[in-house]
């Protein structure tokens, strides 16, 4: 974007890697970075190891796929595009999910404005035996 558009500037957060392990540095630097650091991100915010874990098994194997061959921008873009409508967007959450409907239904229920502290741990404990999956 940046050749496109003169107002577009290219910078990225700077980062040394150590032991597996990927340390930002909160420096902006010009230009491009050499890797994607989205999975790491993904573990920093908290996101399950399971889902953590996966995404790095599919990352080496399509790294191992494509190691000697050329494969450009364009082709990745074809190859990873959801085939949805336009507008669509997705969740990481599953919409139907029956606890989190469960989960939902008994928030908005909860009168925020006239709920004591007691109260309010005790919806949280509710919640949480929700989705712990006992009744």
């Amino acid at each position: 974007m940046e050749n496109t558009f003169d107002r577009v500037k290219n910078y990225n957060v700077s980062v040394r890697e150590a032991d597996g392990k990927v340390i930002f540095l909160r420096k902006l630097k010009e230009g491009g970075s050499e890797h994607s650091f989205g999975i790491h991100v993904a573990k920093l915010a908290g996101m399950p190891t399971q889902v953590v874990d996966r995404a790095n098994e599919i990352l080496h194997r399509l790294e191992e796929q494509h190691k000697d061959t050329d494969v450009t921008t364009e082709k990745i873009k074809k190859a990873t595009e959801p085939k949805l409508p336009a507008g669509t967007q997705l969740s990481i959450f599953q919409l139907d999910d029956p606890t989190l409907s469960q989960v939902r239904d008994e928030i908005l229920t909860i009168d925020i404005d006239n709920l004591t502290p007691l109260e309010a741990l005790n919806k949280l404990h509710e919640v949480k035996k929700i989705l712990l999956g006992r009744s």
